[in-house]
């Protein structure tokens, strides 16, 4: 309530961990392919040569139908905490594992400070949660998060991609214009650490400055109980656009498609009833 996130400390084993290590290899080696799986690559390293391993792929996005990496959506120690801000009706609606690059020196592995809702057309925000576990230390040397405490509490801002020089992720759209003189926190996690947090808390991650990747996994949940929004006229109508042109790239969709569409098709009942989501 006060602050817009709560980390808990090892809440996911290490086992799990690195099952969901194992997993995430092998889609980079295309061992197995998963319908619906959105396979992002860094900008700085995206146009070189690489053989298909882990070493461009970024994030994947949209794993729901991976059985191994969704059963991180499913552990009962995540659903009891995610259940005190959804209610009993628990909708996983999206899914990441981040697998942060060592910056190339063009400073592309920073993400901009961003509220997530600016991505998701239902509502109430209160009604949704993230949970976002660290798969080893993470601290400010390979880019944790950074988050404005109590920024949950105001509305959604306007979001853009920012005007950095070294060029800007696909979708990585950041809070046009914010207090910059809020006190900012950098969370520092352990292995298997679990951070939740409010859609509308202002947070981002900086530059991972080792050379190794910094991983992930996240799982944004939100009660079968909130509703859709139309988001034309809204400052997420830029959003809706990009969302639009993307799955139409990937799935050569002639008709237009709306946010909602896209959010529709992804979302998995978790616990509960799916009562309206």
């Amino acid at each position: 309530d006060e602050n817009g996130y709560l980390v808990i400390k090892n809440l996911i084993s290490g086992e799990d961990i690195e099952r969901f290590r194992n997993e995430f290899a092998k889609i980079c080696k295309k061992e197995i392919q998963v319908p619906g799986l959105i396979i992002m690559r860094d900008v700085a390293i995206a146009k070189s040569e690489f053989v298909p391993d882990q070493k461009a792929v970024t994030k994947i996005q949209d794993f729901q139908e991976d059985e191994e990496l969704f059963r991180y959506c499913t552990m009962p120690q995540i659903l009891k905490y995610v259940e005190c801000f959804t209610g009993p009706n628990i909708m996983a609606m999206h899914t990441m594992l981040i697998n942060k690059p060592p910056d190339s020196g063009k400073k592309s592995s920073r993400h901009p400070m961003h509220q997530d809702l600016h991505y998701f057309p239902f509502r109430p925000a209160d009604l949704i949660v993230c949970a976002w576990t660290a798969m080893e230390q993470i601290d400010r040397s390979n880019g944790c998060l950074v988050v404005l405490p109590g920024t949950h509490k105001g509305s959604l801002k306007q979001h853009d991609y920012p005007d950095w020089e070294g060029g800007v992720n696909k979708m990585y759209h950041g809070v046009r214009d914010y207090n910059k003189n809020l006190p900012r926190v950098h969370l520092v996690m352990e292995k298997g650490d679990t951070v939740f947090f409010h859609p509308l808390l202002i947070h981002g991650s900086g530059m991972n400055r080792t050379q190794g990747f910094r991983k992930a996994i996240s799982c944004h949940y939100a009660s079968a109980d909130c509703h859709y929004i139309e988001v034309k006229g809204t400052s997420q109508e830029n959003i809706e656009k990009e969302v639009a042109e993307i799955a139409q790239k990937k799935y050569g969709v002639s008709t237009p498609i709306t946010l909602k569409d896209t959010w529709m098709i992804r979302g998995r009942l978790v616990k509960g009833e799916r009562t309206n989501l």
